[in-house]
């Protein structure tokens, strides 16, 4: 029976490295009620190439970083933080112990079941790893392991329907475990387009399509590339920027130069607002997802989607109303740009029916409100 208060919550990810769970963590840490919630976030260290998000945006929450927690493995140091993680459980004592993402679920839900005391496990899958990260014996081993970890995990939670789908067809978990909570955020006042657009030097004569995120291989970024091209090939007045960072912006700068393609390189933006403001289309190009971020903040700030039909992405828009959700071709991408091109009325009521999807759909309060009410259920579990 539990009759302390307030709630301890110990929540483990890996790294806070900039994307959708970082700054869903970011908001559940800032946003539950600290007269009922004690929250302690156990993370690592960003790889050289990566962007911290806490560090970038300056946030400041009660945070424990462990040397050697990051998205590598290896199994000397992976055995450091396994350790490193069992003494912070036992220190700070939580009632429920919350994993984000594959490598710290594994890592955490272990450490806490190698304790003689009795933990509440909830991990949240803001994802998966079971398409186009690894081979197939690996991908294998990663839902033996996931398997495996998920009965003695207490709820599990998904951020789109389709990716629980997904999880539950390779019997990760059960359909009594599993909750669908989808991403909940929220966006600062959006500057002046034209404004925007001075800071940032970007051409307001043109048709401004935006691609946000990191250049790494399964966002596929090198799709922006095709696409930018098909437009120059049918002469339409398009223009897009990039804004992220990663390993392959390199090789993507020297291509694109190569094609004299009109994309502009941002390099990593901490203000989405302005990237946002600035943007007509926001697309998004990635073989696998869960639920991407990006859109939903696009759709927030009024601006229409297209994105390829991978992970939850469909449930993110309003297929035909806010957006397109479609196969990848750079044809197919190109012609719905081009519709919308053609057509402003098209554009203004896909802006419409976007903002009001976002908002009913993905706000923080209601990620928090659904947070605080598992961990409240979970508590008195124990106390029935």
């Amino acid at each position: 029976m539990i009759e302390e208060s307030p709630i301890r919550v110990l929540r483990i990810i890996a790294r806070m490295n900039v994307g959708g769970p970082a700054i869903q963590i970011t908001g559940l840490m800032q946003d539950l009620p600290s007269s009922e919630f004690k929250q302690l976030l156990v993370t690592g260290f960003c790889s050289a190439e990566e962007l911290d998000y806490l560090d970038e945006n300056q946030i400041d929450i009660d945070a424990h970083k462990i040397l050697g927690f990051g998205r590598s493995i290896s199994v000397w140091m992976d055995l450091q933080v396994f350790l490193a993680l069992r003494r912070k459980i036992k220190s700070f004592d939580p009632h429920i112990i919350h994993t984000h993402t594959a490598k710290a679920g594994f890592l955490g839900r272990l450490a806490s079941l190698t304790i003689s005391k009795k933990y509440f496990l909830v991990h949240t899958f803001h994802g998966h790893l079971l398409h186009g990260y690894f081979g197939s014996c690996k991908t294998k081993l990663v839902i033996l392991a996931e398997r495996v970890m998920s009965n003695y995990t207490d709820a599990l939670i998904s951020v789109g329907s389709r990716v629980m789908e997904e999880l539950l067809a390779v019997n990760i978990g059960s359909s009594e475990k599993f909750l669908v909570f989808g991403p909940g955020l929220q966006l600062k006042r959006l500057p002046p387009k034209k404004l925007a657009m001075e800071e940032l030097n970007i051409p307001n004569e043109k048709y401004i399509v935006s691609w946000i995120g990191r250049a790494v291989k399964i966002k596929a970024p090198e799709r922006v590339l095709e696409i930018a091209l098909e437009c120059k090939l049918r002469g339409l007045e398009v223009h897009f920027t990039f804004s992220g960072d990663g390993p392959l912006l390199t090789d993507l700068k020297s291509k694109a130069i190569e094609l004299e393609l009109p994309i502009q390189f941002l390099g990593w933006q901490s203000d989405i607002e302005r990237i946002l403001s600035s943007s007509d289309l926001v697309i998004l190009t990635s073989e696998n997802e869960g639920m991407p971020v990006a859109l939903i903040q696009a759709q927030m700030a009024g601006i229409p989607v297209l994105t390829t039909d991978v992970g939850s992405a469909s449930e993110v828009l309003v297929n035909e109303k806010s957006g397109f959700c479609i196969d990848y071709s750079a044809k197919d991408f190109v012609d719905k740009i081009e519709t919308l091109i053609k057509n402003p009325q098209m554009q203004k009521a896909f802006s419409e029916a976007g903002k009001k999807n976002a908002i009913e759909k993905f706000s923080r309060s209601r990620l928090v409100s659904d947070h605080a009410n598992l961990y409240r259920r979970l508590i008195s579990q124990s106390n029935s």
